[in-house]
C-alpha cells in the first residue's frame, strides 16, 4: 500500500528541486549573456529605457514613470529616453498627451517608444492554472525581451515574485542602484538583498501643489466618500463597498445620506468585469443609488471629485507606498488607509502631534472610520484634514524630482 501523503510531499519536493535548479541555471545564463551584452555597448550612443508593460494602466505606477521619464529629460536633455510597452497602439505623441492629460506631466519632448511583443507571458488570463508561476517565468521573458532590445537602465516592475528571487539576485549583481519607494519595501530589499548601499529610498511623486489649491471646506448636504484606484482585485472594492453599506445602516435617521464615488481604470475585459460585478455587488446591498462610477476620468475630473469628498479610503494589504492615500491628503480628504506597509509607515502619520486619518483592516472598521468622519464636527474636520494637508508636502513632485535626479546622477553622471 502506498502512503498518499507521503508520496504526495515526495512529489512536492522533487518538483521544487527541479524548479530550483532550472531558475538557477537560467539565472547563471541570463547573468553571463547580459554581462556580454553591456560590454559590448558601453561605446554606443547612450539612452536611458524605462520598462513598463502597460501605460494604459492609469494607476501610481504610471504617474512615477513620467515623472521619471521627466526628471531624466530635465537632468540630461542629451540623452534619450525610451519606454517599453506592450501597448502595441503607444506612440510618443500619444503618450506625451497622455502624462499630461491623466496625471498633469508635463515632459519636455515625446519619449522614444519600443512595443515589446511578449507581455501575454506576464498576463494571468495566460495562466488558468499555477498563475504566480507563469508569470514569474513571463516577467523573465518579456524583461530579457526589452535587455536584448536595447540596455534598460531603470526598470519598473511589480511582477517579481519569491520563486524566482535567485534569477533577479543574480541580475542584480550587475546592477548600479536600486531605488526603493517606502520603507517597508526598503526593509525588505536590504534584507533579501543584503545590498544596503546600493539601495536608495525615493517616495514617489504625488501632485500635492495643484490638490493643495482645493478648499478645505466640503458639501455637507450629501458628504461623498471617494475611492480612487485601479479595478484590479488587490484594491479590494468589494471590502470597500461591503463597509459602506454598513455605515449607511448605522447612519442616524436625522443625518445626510453620504454618496460613494469609484474613480479607476480598466486595463483589460477582466478588469471591466470587476466592474460590472461590483455594480451589481451595489445594487444587492441596496445602495446603488448612493454609488457613482467613473471610469477612466481626466486629470482635471479627478481634481474636482477629490475637492468635493470628505473622506477616501484605500483598502490594498502590503501596498509599498500609496499615492492615492497621500493625494487624499494633499486634496483635503480625509483618508481611511490599510493598516499595513506604505500607508501605515511611511504616510498616515501624526503631524505636529495632530492626527491625519484612520487605519483599518477590516470591514468593521472601516465602516466604523467612515461613520467617526461623517459624524465628526465641521471644526474637527478641517482641523484633521489641514494636518493630512501638511503631511502630504513631504511627498511632493518637486521632492521626487530632487530625490530621483540625486540618486541616479552617480550612474548618468552630468550631460557633456
Amino acid at each position: 500500500m502506498v502512503d498518499l501523503g507521503t508520496a504526495s510531499l515526495s512529489s512536492m519536493a522533487y518538483t521544487v528541486m527541479i524548479w530550483t535548479l532550472i531558475s538557477t541555471v537560467c539565472a547563471l545564463f541570463l547573468k553571463l549573456v547580459s554581462v556580454a551584452i553591456i560590454r559590448g555597448r558601453r561605446k554606443r550612443e547612450r539612452a536611458v529605457g524605462f520598462f513598463h508593460p502597460y501605460t494604459n494602466d492609469g494607476g501610481g505606477g504610471e504617474r512615477v514613470l513620467w515623472c521619471a521619464v521627466k526628471a531624466v529629460q530635465e537632468d540630461r536633455p542629451d540623452l534619450h529616453c525610451a519606454v517599453f510597452t506592450g501597448d502595441h497602439d503607444a506612440s510618443p505623441e500619444s503618450l506625451f498627451a497622455r502624462a499630461l492629460d491623466l496625471f498633469g506631466v508635463k515632459l519636455l519632448y515625446p519619449p522614444k517608444v519600443v512595443h515589446l511583443y511578449k507581455r501575454k507571458w506576464i498576463e494571468e488570463t495566460t495562466y488558468p492554472r499555477f498563475t504566480m508561476i507563469g508569470q514569474s517565468f513571463g516577467s523573465v521573458y518579456l524583461s530579457w525581451e526589452a535587455f536584448v532590445q536595447h540596455f534598460v537602465i531603470s526598470v519598473q516592475s511589480h511582477l517579481l515574485h519569491v520563486f524566482w528571487l535567485d534569477v533577479w539576485i543574480c541580475w542584480l549583481s550587475c546592477a548600479h542602484l536600486a531605488i526603493v519607494n517606502s520603507s517597508w519595501t526598503q526593509s525588505h530589499i536590504e534584507k533579501l538583498w543584503g545590498i544596503p548601499d546600493l539601495i536608495k529610498r525615493v517616495y514617489p511623486p504625488c501632485d500635492t501643489s495643484g490638490l493643495q489649491g482645493l478648499s478645505l471646506e466640503r458639501p455637507v448636504r450629501s458628504p461623498t466618500i471617494i475611492s480612487v484606484a485601479q479595478f484590479r482585485p488587490e484594491k479590494a472594492h468589494t471590502l470597500q463597498l461591503e463597509a459602506f453599506s454598513i455605515a449607511v445602516r448605522k447612519l442616524d435617521a436625522d443625518m445626510p445620506r453620504p454618496k460613494l464615488q469609484f474613480v479607476g481604470s480598466c486595463r483589460n475585459k477582466s478588469d471591466e468585469e470587476r466592474l460590472q460585478n461590483l455594480k451589481k455587488l451595489a445594487t444587492e446591498l441596496k445602495v446603488e443609488e448612493d454609488v457613482e462610477f467613473y471610469k477612466n476620468v481626466m486629470y482635471r475630473d479627478l481634481m474636482r471629485l477629490l475637492g468635493g469628498a470628505v473622506a477616501g479610503i484605500h483598502s490594498m494589504t502590503d501596498e509599498h507606498f500609496g499615492i492615492s492615500v497621500v493625494e487624499y491628503m494633499a486634496a483635503g480628504v480625509i483618508p481611511i488607509a490599510h493598516n499595513s506597509a506604505g500607508p501605515k509607515m511611511d504616510i498616515v502619520l501624526e503631524e505636529d502631534g495632530q492626527q491625519t486619518g484612520f487605519l483599518a483592516q477590516n470591514v468593521e472598521e472601516y465602516a466604523d472610520a467612515i461613520l467617526k468622519i461623517l459624524k465628526m464636527p465641521e471644526t474637527e474636520r478641517v482641523k484633521m484634514a489641514a494636518a493630512a494637508r501638511r503631511r502630504a508636502g513631504r511627498f511632493s513632485e518637486q521632492r521626487f524630482y530632487e530625490d530621483f535626479k540625486a540618486a541616479v546622477k552617480p550612474i548618468l553622471g552630468n550631460s557633456s
